[in-house]
């Protein structure tokens, strides 16, 4: 029954990415990038120059995030397990040619993330611990004038805030590797991220900040080092990614299929949720900062597709693609574990240990969105709910396949990314992309909204 059940959702989830995600994220991502002038690339030296300005920046009150700890807790929701496995599923399925759709995705898709996260900012609201809420939940209100499609898009955060996946991957990499009890390390796991969560993006953000930067600098170490001891292939890898990107040439293809759209399709989604592009869980995030210019904040994930996508993802991807491991019938989760093995010693000791610790960034930070969405859907109930709903989901998904679970993910992924963009649309006459503005967003109070809420 099972079985059924997932392949009918399988079908579904490359109904939605293959025909609405895909065109709906490109021609808004496109239409965005010609408006702005493609600031992404014009504006890059002032998003950096921005970023280490935030690092002057003091929390002035007790209900404050710091911008960078925003920055922090976002950025560990992406740069995670997703960039390692998840990732790697795509050249699996749809050949190395999903790079090069993985690379298109990231470039439009910055500015439909700028987009959301700018919205967010806009309209964010007082809580009454004296921090801000905001995301699409706020935005989408003045789009839809009813409750009834935010609460939707709560309700699919919520579900997505419970990163199965991810979880079951540390579960599975910890107990295959160590040959440990798959159910103690997931109810190790789980506590430690409750205890995480219930901190708030300020204790998120902390975490995050001690696991990314030392993340960035070792993974792509490592990485840099593989491609230079194969850099004579390398001519050979990009002429095989650019030429697939438009023919399909999957690892898998006689059982998954190799088609054009399969690998347009499996380039865009998991380039999607690699980077949460259109999902609307940065808007959550970052509406949370204390910075009060909403373009210089919402720049910031500017910077963090970049260093996830062109940086981390590609590093991933390239080194699968040089030791030629990616079409080896094994399961994702090992491919780079395969690879890098060929270079370094101990990998089934380093890898549980380094999925581990960007897991546990990656599942603290959608865990919180989870929370705040179950918080906005009841202010009573909603938290308690939530607890109880997490600890189940995950304890049931840590021991099912984690293809499974990234199904379930990519599903609500997909309908959040069509709502939230059609909002955003609606609502582009209100974006700025003045990235040297000065002009401070007014907040409402939470208050505001509570007739509208119920």
């Amino acid at each position: 029954m099972w079985e059924h059940f997932f392949s009918i959702f399988e079908i579904f989830e490359n109904f939605l990415w293959g025909y609405i995600c895909f065109p709906v994220l490109m021609l808004l991502g496109l239409y965005l990038s010609l408006k702005s002038n493609f600031v992404q690339v014009r504006q890059f030296p002032t998003i950096l120059g921005t970023f280490f300005s935030f690092m002057k920046v003091h929390e002035k009150k007790k209900g404050d995030v710091h911008p960078l700890k925003a920055f922090f807790a976002c950025i560990g929701g992406c740069v995670g397990v997703g960039n390692i496995v998840g990732i790697c599923t795509a050249v699996q399925i749809g050949g190395p040619g999903a790079l090069l759709w993985i690379w298109v995705t990231a470039f439009f898709g910055s500015m439909v993330k700028y987009a959301e996260v700018y919205l967010g900012l806009r309209y964010r609201v007082v809580n009454p611990q004296g921090g801000y809420n905001g995301g699409p939940m706020y935005f989408l209100r003045k789009v839809y004038k009813t409750p009834l499609i935010p609460n939707l898009v709560c309700l699919l955060l919520c579900v997505y805030g419970v990163e199965i996946y991810q979880f079951s991957i540390v579960t599975n990499s910890i107990a295959a590797n160590l040959s440990l009890n798959p159910y103690g390390i997931a109810g190790i796991l789980l506590v430690l991220v409750l205890f995480a969560g219930s901190g708030g993006v300020r204790r998120i953000g902390n975490i995050a900040s001690m696991f990314i930067p030392l993340f960035v600098v070792l993974y792509v170490g490592m990485g840099f080092w593989v491609l230079w001891n194969n850099v004579d292939t390398l001519p050979a890898v990009f002429r095989m990614v650019f030429s697939s990107a438009f023919t399909g040439h999957a690892a898998m293809g006689g059982f998954f299929g190799s088609t054009l759209l399969m690998t347009i399709s499996q380039g865009v989604r998991r380039g999607c949720y690699s980077s949460d592009l259109g999902i609307g869980y940065a808007s959550v995030i970052h509406s949370e900062s204390c910075a009060q210019v909403a373009e210089k904040q919402a720049s910031l994930v500017i910077f963090d597709i970049f260093l996830d996508t062109f940086i981390v993802c590609t590093s991933s991807l390239l080194v699968i693609l040089v030791t030629d491991v990616w079409h080896q019938p094994i399961e994702s989760g090992m491919l780079v574990q395969m690879a890098l093995s060929q270079y370094f010693p101990y990998m089934n000791y380093f890898m549980p240990f380094f999925l581990f610790a960007l897991g546990y960034s990656t599942i603290n930070a959608y865990f919180c969105v989870g929370l705040k969405s179950a918080e906005y859907l009841s202010a009573k109930y909603g938290r308690k709910i939530y607890y109880l709903y997490a600890t189940a989901t995950l304890l049931i998904f840590s021991v099912i396949d984690p293809t499974r679970a990234q199904s379930v993910m990519m599903v609500a992924a997909g309908l959040l990314l069509a709502l939230n963009c059609y909002g955003i649309f609606m609502l582009r006459k209100e974006l700025s992309y003045k990235l040297d503005a000065q002009e401070e967003i007014i907040p409402e109070t939470d208050a505001s909204i509570e007739p509208l809420r119920n």
